[in-house]
């Protein structure tokens, strides 16, 4: 018998972690569980049934407890209450401290409050000497084990949430992204984007997700469409392109005293392999056809 794998996500948008529920049949989507994780107990929802599961990460999945219970929600709502209260706090004691350039960015307790995970971030991205401040925190919350992690800057702008740069009112790492994909200049550019970096770049001071979204599709449009600068033949005549539209497939060419305009790809033809195909076929070696016969080609 198969094992039932679910999907389990700790936060709203977050990343989805697989856990084994054979001995749980009934969980089914849009219940609670309890899990044990690295970070202690947890509380997750069920957001998928896993149809054909592949090879476990570290031979084994870990298993679903049980099934959450009302007095499980109520108690992590209770600890969800107490975080912004550590926050508050531990701003407060990072003044103290003279913590120049730490930004405290959100709080999480686990499930039954025995871990307190206190989130952070830095100006230059290094890392920061927080014994003083762990110290301090922990006689604050002494049940909880604390630690301290440092995020990035696209995970400050996951938590605090806001209105994107293109304006809409809630940003893509916020709403539905649970993992941040490498992002680099090349793909503005393929994409044909300005790189002025007010239009590339996200509130969170990096290049923008959404320059992935359509990446690929630009990638694949480009491959049969020739290239700035190359000629071609169309039916107007012979042209430079001057620009490329992959997503409408077409070029536009300058025709010279014709001036610009703009074609589909079905109409064009490569210049210069038309011209190597002129060439070739009136080659003495070739015959009016253009292909050079067997026998030539065989006698080298």
């Amino acid at each position: 018998m198969p094992p039932y794998i679910v999907g389990i996500r700790f936060q709203k948008v977050g990343k989805i972690y697989h856990f084994d529920a054979t001995n749980l049949p009934d969980l089914k989507v849009g219940d609670f569980a309890i899990v044990e994780t690295a970070r202690g107990r947890q509380l997750g929802e069920v957001v998928q049934i896993i149809e054909n599961p592949p090879p476990p990460p570290e031979g084994t999945w870990k298993p679903v407890q049980r099934k959450a219970t009302p007095r499980d929600l109520l108690i992590r709502q209770l600890w969800q209450r107490k975080e912004a209260e550590v926050v508050s706090t531990c701003r407060s004691r990072a003044i103290e401290f003279g913590l120049v350039g730490v930004k405290i960015v959100s709080a999480e307790f686990s499930f039954d409050g025995s871990r307190l995970s206190i989130y952070y971030n830095t100006e230059t991205g290094e890392k920061s000497e927080l014994r003083a401040l762990r110290n301090a925190i922990r006689r604050v919350y002494p049940r909880a084990q604390v630690e301290f992690r440092q995020i990035g800057p696209r995970d400050v702008a996951k938590i605090l949430g806001g209105m994107g740069a293109c304006g809409l009112d809630n940003r893509c790492c916020s709403r539905f992204l649970t993992e941040f994909s490498p992002i680099s200049i090349k793909m503005a550019k393929e994409q044909g984007i300005s790189l002025t970096p007010s239009e590339i770049t996200g509130m969170c001071g990096r290049l923008r997700c959404c320059l992935i979204y359509e990446y690929e599709q630009y990638v694949e449009a480009r491959k049969e469409l020739p290239k700035r600068g190359k000629r071609v033949k169309t039916p107007d005549g012979e042209g430079k392109v001057v620009d490329v539209y992959p997503l409408k497939e077409t070029i536009l060419v300058d025709l010279g005293e014709l001036g610009e305009r703009e074609y589909s790809r079905e109409v064009v033809e490569p210049w210069d392999e038309l011209e190597a195909l002129r060439r070739k076929s009136a080659s003495p070696d070739c015959n009016g056809n253009g292909r050079c016969s067997l026998e030539r080609q065989n006698n080298g």
